[in-house]
């Protein structure tokens, strides 16, 4: 009988794979539903950071979307996304790595003595920064990045919130960081940016 109904919840899965190949939404909808758990506490073991682990599920889904394509060549999809979530939280614990050396790098300039008013002016001109850039968003990417990430709503509670599917949330978050961090390296000095990465 377990033998059947794995068999059945196989065929039903090839089904919804070969449905977002072409497009639908409402299946993609359900195979978020069905692992972005699974995913999202799998990250956070490797990560051992929540938010971080919240970043990963977005990225494999939406690189799950971008090249759903290629979602009929895949015969085992869990698997595919266990590789997939692993590589993609490894890339984020790389990219730590080499944000925590440019810290440590920039503290090496910093003097240790009389610095309170120059950080007061870097940290003013950071928040001013980032007001910018967040002010840049499209609307709808602003309020989920204000929702998520300045208020710490999970992408199921803002999903609630503003009446959008959580994976709708997840990418438009995803595309608010990345004009983030793109327009603050374009508008910033060293030393701002690395205070702001911090920030994501």
């Amino acid at each position: 009988m377990q033998q059947s109904a794995d068999k059945s919840l196989i065929s039903e899965e090839n089904q919804l794979l070969l449905a977002i190949a072409d497009g639908d939404e409402r299946a993609f909808e359900l195979i978020y539903y069905r692992f972005s758990k699974k995913i999202y506490y799998f990250a956070t073991r490797i990560l051992q950071d929540e938010m971080a682990a919240e970043e990963v599920v977005q990225e494999v889904m939406l690189k799950i979307w971008n090249t759903r394509t290629t979602l009929a060549t895949i015969n085992h999809f869990e698997s595919y996304l266990r590789v997939l979530s692993r590589n993609i939280a490894l890339n984020t614990l790389r990219r730590q790595a080499i944000e925590n050396r440019a810290n440590e790098k920039l503290k090496s300039y910093w003097k240790v003595e009389g610095n309170d008013t120059e950080e007061r002016v870097i940290l003013q001109e950071t928040k001013k920064l980032l007001d910018q850039a967040v002010a840049e968003l499209p609307p709808q990417q602003r309020e989920v990045y204000k929702l998520c990430h300045q208020q710490g709503l999970k992408y199921e509670d803002a999903a609630k919130q503003l009446n959008l599917a959580p994976s709708t949330v997840a990418t438009h978050m995803k595309l608010a960081l990345r004009f983030l961090r793109n327009y603050l390296k374009q508008h910033g000095h060293l030393m701002v940016i690395c205070i702001i990465l911090k920030l994501f």
